[in-house]
């Protein structure tokens, strides 16, 4: 699989599955704009891609702020004169039970992992327009297809992200534009360490291959629908979970 020559533009790319993905897609040989709230990590991934070769440009922005997202999108097209690849991967997670759950726990968590993937594609499908090429790439999560007990935030968020998926890919086809979801299941990162350790426990006995996921996993993935091989695939959630869903 190859992107040589292609812009990618990766939300959310401090750390997990969007630096997985940034490193995979700069190694493939996509030009990359790293953006994230945390510049000091920026900077380190950013080096770290320029280091081998590849070529990334670092724009702070918090998908949470409409502003921030329309200046940090023009910057990278003034950067490198166009965006192929938008991955939206930016996300966060205030968990509670609904009793418990306060308006703005609801409403930061759609904000930033669903109302910003909108957002930036709307930033970003001009530039995709121009050139009658592009992929739009949505992280959803296994959650936001089976539900998860103290999550309905989350899991609404991820849900809407493959509902946007399918209505994009329907949208931009006629303008060989696809619009496709990753949606991961179990994988090692900071959000999934913060949970209770039996809950861990009790889900990797859930996972037929028997282990959690790493973000390299998801990342490959994103990699592939990024590619010219994945040109007839659209609409399409791919499942990134070991088997803990299936179907």
């Amino acid at each position: 699989m190859t992107s040589a020559g292609r812009v990618a533009l990766v939300t959310g790319a401090s750390e997990g599955i969007g630096r997985a993905s940034a490193l995979e897609l700069a190694k493939a040989g996509a030009a990359v704009a790293l953006c994230a709230r945390n510049q000091e990590k920026l900077n380190a991934l950013g080096e770290e891609i320029r280091a081998t070769g590849g070529s990334a440009l670092c724009v702070v922005i918090d998908v949470s702020d409409e502003e921030q997202i329309k200046g940090g999108v023009k910057a990278v097209i003034a950067h490198f004169g166009k965006i192929d690849v938008l991955v939206n991967n930016a996300g966060i997670n205030h968990d509670r039970l609904l009793m418990r759950m306060k308006r703005s726990d609801w409403d930061s968590v759609l904000n930033t992992n669903l109302t910003s993937a909108y957002l930036c594609a709307q930033q970003v499908v001009g530039s995709m327009l121009k050139q009658r090429w592009g992929r739009i790439i949505n992280i959803s999560s296994v959650f936001g297809q089976m539900g998860q007990a103290g999550q309905a935030n989350y899991a609404s968020s991820k849900a809407g992200l493959i509902g946007l998926t399918m209505a994009l890919a329907r949208e931009f086809a006629s303008r060989n534009i696809t619009a496709n979801a990753v949606a991961p299941g179990f994988i090692d990162t900071r959000m999934t360490a913060a949970m209770p350790e039996e809950f861990k426990q009790n889900a990797l006995q859930l996972i037929p291959l028997g282990r959690v996921g790493k973000p390299e996993d998801v990342a490959h993935a994103v990699c592939f629908l990024a590619s010219e091989e994945a040109s007839y695939i659209t609409g399409h959630v791919l499942n990134v979970n070991g088997g803990l869903l299936m179907g």
